[in-house]
């Protein structure tokens, strides 16, 4: 099985060697997606709504980046640092993804990489056209 490398421009990750995402077998697995600019900083240190935001973006220009999309994550976990914003959490799926929708995983941890990050989002999505 080819294993490839997916690529983003920028690459906030990069410097942790880790991978945005890879593509293997006709599926694209992403690295969890915070809410991070191009710039490598957490946007909005206090503001779940803005990560929230950013993460959902980040995760798209990953999969996009793979060859995929939103359209086709199968499975997604969401890390979020307070479960106080699980019903933001049902509000964003229902705009960024489509029905079917994805499996889901849903998980309250005490930290994220960053004190200011509040969400992470890992996804497998299959291959478009694959």
């Amino acid at each position: 099985m080819k294993i490839e490398q997916v690529h983003t421009r920028p690459d906030p990750y990069a410097p942790y060697l880790l991978s945005q995402a890879i593509r293997a077998g006709g599926l694209v697995y992403v690295s969890g997606q915070a809410g991070v600019g191009d710039d490598g900083a957490i946007v909005g240190a206090d503001d779940f709504d803005a990560q929230a935001e950013q993460a959902f973006s980040n995760l798209r220009r990953a999969l996009e980046a793979g060859g995929s999309s939103l359209r086709h994550v199968v499975k997604v976990t969401i890390f979020l640092t307070s479960m106080a914003n699980f019903g933001k959490i049902v509000e964003l799926r229902r705009r960024w993804f489509a029905p079917p929708y994805p499996a889901d995983t849903i998980v309250e941890v005490s930290a994220l990489y960053s004190p200011d990050a509040m969400i992470e989002i890992e996804a497998i999505a299959a291959v478009a056209g694959g």
